[in-house]
């Protein structure tokens, strides 16, 4: 089912959601000093192209909530905006909804990236 999930996920909002995280990433090790966000944007990029079968757990430190700060103002909201944007259009029809809710999912991952940690679902 996970991947049937995926399919239909990566045809209807994921492939434009892990392009986002890409390029949001690549403009973020332009810089020296953001390479470490860039290469977590590519993290949470794979999980934005397949999110079934994986799980997004929270271990906050006090240099991740440093990281989030500086992420919200510089990359933050306009990833959310458009995750939140896809959510309401996928949420129009009852089959769709099952894929807002996980847009819902990646709007509020795009405000608190860092500090994430993907886990597997089968594997644990």
């Amino acid at each position: 089912m996970g991947c049937i999930g995926n399919f239909i996920w990566f045809v209807f909002g994921g492939f434009w959601q892990g392009i986002s995280w890409l390029v949001v990433g690549a403009l973020w090790c332009l810089t020296i000093v953001g390479i470490p966000i860039g290469k977590q944007c590519f993290k949470l990029a794979s999980v934005a192209f397949f999110p079934f079968g994986k799980e997004i757990v929270y271990d906050m430190g006090a240099v991740s909530a440093l990281a989030n700060f500086f992420w919200i103002i510089f990359g933050g909201i306009p990833l959310a905006l458009a995750a939140i944007a896809n959510g309401v259009i996928l949420c129009i029809t009852i089959i769709g909804i099952p894929y807002g809710m996980q847009c819902f999912k990646f709007a509020g991952l795009a405000f608190m990236p860092f500090g994430a940690r993907i886990v597997n679902k089968n594997r644990g």
